[in-house]
C-alpha cells in the first residue's frame, strides 16, 4: 500500500496556482489509474486506486499548504503505511519550470507543506516528487510566495499537460521499481538532458582556462545562498 499526496491549496481561487501542481498531478493519476471517486476524510479528499499489483491511496490535504501534516499523518496512520511509502508531490522553485526530479529523504527547503509533513510524520525519510515552477523572473514583483501563489503563464499553461504526464510516470515507476530505481533512471536521464550535446566542446573550451577561474569558483561556492525565503499556504 502506497500513500501519493498531492500538495495545494483549496479553493477555486487557488486551483491554477504554481503552488497547486501537486494537487493536479494527482488528479491527473486518478484519471490515468481510473481511481474511485474522491471523498473527505483526514481534512483532505482522498481516493482509492491501483497500478499493477500496488494498492495506492491518493490524497490532497484541505488544511491548506502550512498544515498539509494534519491531514497526511492521519491518512498514513489509518492506512498503515510506513513514510518510505508516503510519497509527496509538490512545487519546486529551485528546479526550472517542467523539470521533475525525485527525491527520498532530505530536508524542506523552506516548502512549508514540506515542513508541516515532517513535523507531523516524525521523520523526513519519504518520496518527493519535486515539480519545477522555477523562480520568478526580474520583472516580477513582489516575494517568492506571491509568485507561487500566482497562475502559470500562458506559455507554461501551453506545456503544463505534459509536466503533469510527466510526474504521473514517476510515481508510477516508483510504485513499480521502488524509489531508488526510479529515483536512479529519472535523475540520469535529467542529468543526460542538462548535459546537451554540445558538452564536449564546452568542456574543451574552458579546459585551458579552469585553472585560472578555480579560485573565483571557489569563492562563489562558498557564499552562502540569501535565506528566510518561504512559501505560505495564503
Amino acid at each position: 500500500m502506497w500513500l501519493v499526496v498531492g500538495l495545494g491549496n483549496p479553493g477555486k481561487e487557488y486551483a491554477s496556482h504554481r503552488h497547486n501542481v501537486g494537487f493536479m498531478v494527482v488528479d491527473e493519476i486518478a484519471s490515468r489509474l481510473r481511481a474511485d471517486a474522491f471523498r473527505d476524510k483526514f481534512s483532505g479528499s482522498f481516493a482509492k486506486g491501483r497500478a499493477g499489483d500496488e494498492e495506492l491511496v491518493l490524497l490532497k490535504p484541505m488544511t491548506f499548504m502550512n498544515l498539509s501534516g494534519q491531514s497526511v499523518q492521519p491518512a498514513a496512520a489509518f492506512f498503515k503505511v510506513d513514510p518510505p511509502h508516503v510519497i509527496v508531490i509538490h512545487d519546486e522553485i529551485d528546479l526550472p519550470f517542467a523539470d521533475v526530479r525525485l527525491k527520498v529523504g532530505g530536508g524542506h527547503a523552506g516548502h512549508n507543506g514540506l515542513r508541516s509533513i515532517v513535523g507531523s510524520l516524525g521523520t523526513a525519510d519519504f518520496v518527493r516528487v519535486r515539480v519545477g515552477v522555477g523562480r520568478p523572473g526580474p520583472g516580477f514583483r513582489g516575494e517568492v510566495a506571491d509568485y507561487v501563489l500566482s497562475s502559470f503563464d500562458s506559455s507554461e499553461r501551453a506545456e503544463l499537460q505534459d509536466v503533469l504526464s510527466n510526474a504521473t510516470e514517476s510515481v508510477l515507476d516508483v510504485l513499480a521499481r521502488g524509489a531508488t530505481a526510479a529515483m536512479n533512471k529519472l535523475n540520469t536521464k535529467a542529468a543526460k538532458k542538462a548535459k546537451g550535446p554540445s558538452a564536449s566542446v564546452l568542456s574543451a573550451s574552458t579546459s585551458a582556462s579552469s585553472s585560472a577561474s578555480s579560485s573565483e569558483s571557489t569563492s562563489r561556492e562558498n557564499t552562502p545562498r540569501s535565506g528566510g525565503e518561504s512559501r505560505r499556504g495564503r
